[in-house]
């Protein structure tokens, strides 16, 4: 696996972390909090709990499952990508709109920004 690759799945399990930590079990959200936050090895996490590096690589492969699982069935990291992307969008629509009255301007300014403050 390049570099890239692992980066960009680190990246993936960090986001659909953020959304599901609340469902995985104690031992998944430590397991993985260790190894994709912490930057722990698969040895350092195996010493500090005492079980072998493969049951920690287990438990770690068995959490990312589940998170993508959810992530199937639930979509929220795709919906939060999608509405910060429409955001994104709408605000450059706004800015690039000549003619509308300044305070119709900041209204929907305003809104946005409530949007944005939501995620």
């Amino acid at each position: 696996m390049n570099e890239e690759h692992v980066l960009a799945k680190t990246n993936r399990i960090n986001m659909l972390f953020d959304f599901y930590e609340h469902l995985l079990t104690e031992k998944q959200q430590t397991f993985l909090k260790c190894y994709f936050h912490d930057d722990f090895s698969l040895g350092e996490i195996a010493a500090e709990f005492g079980i072998s590096r493969q049951a920690v690589y287990e438990h770690i492969k068995r959490a990312e499952q589940t998170l993508e699982a959810y992530e199937s069935k639930l979509e929220l990291m795709v919906k939060f990508e999608q509405r910060m992307k429409l955001t994104v969008m709408l605000h450059d629509a706004l800015t690039n709109i000549t003619g509308m009255p300044d305070p119709q301007r900041a209204e929907l300014q305003a809104i946005v920004r409530e949007l944005q403050a939501l995620d």
